[in-house]
């Protein structure tokens, strides 16, 4: 129980932190380039949209609402994108000959900055949650799919020679030994993931949607309400952070279940 208290107040002080990090290179960049108080706003500035003035109700319930819109879409992307990545990952590391064949293709659709790739998204996929599931997927796949790689093939030599000796296949090694090894990088995948999904969702509601938080803040851009912009920037960065905690704080528990 100590163990586990001590671990929650880690995750806890880690994300006050964070928070705090954040909120000191925020106010330090408007200082430092000295922007404009009508374009840059600070902590105090969104506080007052989201909690103070009059309509801050109203604000919430626009900005969050937003929010719930790209959560749900990054949610989409980074499902596709994982589940992409992990089954790549297996079939790659089993049989070499796919990866030496398929690789170079993927790190050449990696090269093409995702902006060049969306027209094209849009015109096979149409403007609903396909598009999004792709575009987010692809800011997903990669990433994640070269981390579990090399997660899966960090496996105990001397532990895949035990299961060979015995009998068992090379998929009876790859599960035995390389998926329980690859835990680590495959949280290491999780966490990576999280702002890339949130980016391919706001780039889908951008271009795409005209939906959630990305198409609210370029909106919001066009009409001047700059506080509307920081206010939506804020509160997905936070929630960007939160999930980046929420992962971590899973890994710790499944860490301290093993033992480990």
């Amino acid at each position: 129980m100590r163990a586990v208290a001590l671990s929650t107040g880690r995750q806890l002080l880690s994300l006050v932190v964070s928070f705090a990090v954040v909120g000191v290179l925020w106010i330090g960049l408007l200082r430092a380039f000295d922007v404009s108080s009508y374009i840059g706003k600070g902590p105090f500035d969104v506080w007052t949209y989201l909690v103070l003035e009059p309509e801050a109700a109203a604000n919430r319930a626009l900005v969050l609402g937003q929010l719930g819109q790209t959560l749900l879409d990054a949610g989409m992307g980074f499902s596709a994108g994982m589940a992409a990545a992990v089954a790549a990952a297996g079939v790659f590391t089993l049989f070499r000959g796919v990866e030496q064949a398929l690789m170079p293709v993927a790190l050449i659709l990696r090269s093409v900055p995702l902006v060049a790739l969306a027209p094209m998204i849009i015109l096979v996929f149409g403007r609903q949650e396909a598009a999004v599931a792709a575009m987010g997927g692809i800011v997903v796949l990669f990433p994640a799919l070269v981390t579990i790689i090399f997660g899966l093939r960090s496996a105990s030599p001397a532990m895949l020679d035990v299961v060979r000796v015995y009998g068992g296949s090379r998929f009876d090694a790859f599960r035995k030994v390389a998926m329980p090894s690859s835990a680590p990088a495959f949280f290491t995948a999780l966490r990576v993931s999280i702002p890339g999904a949130l980016t391919g969702a706001l780039l889908a509601e951008w271009l795409a949607t005209g939906q959630g938080l990305g198409y609210g803040i370029v909106s919001a851009v066009s009409r001047a309400r700059y506080d509307q912009v920081w206010a939506g920037v804020v509160v997905v960065t936070l929630a960007s952070i939160l999930l980046y905690a929420v992962v971590s704080a899973l890994e710790a528990a499944l860490q301290r279940r093993n033992g480990s």
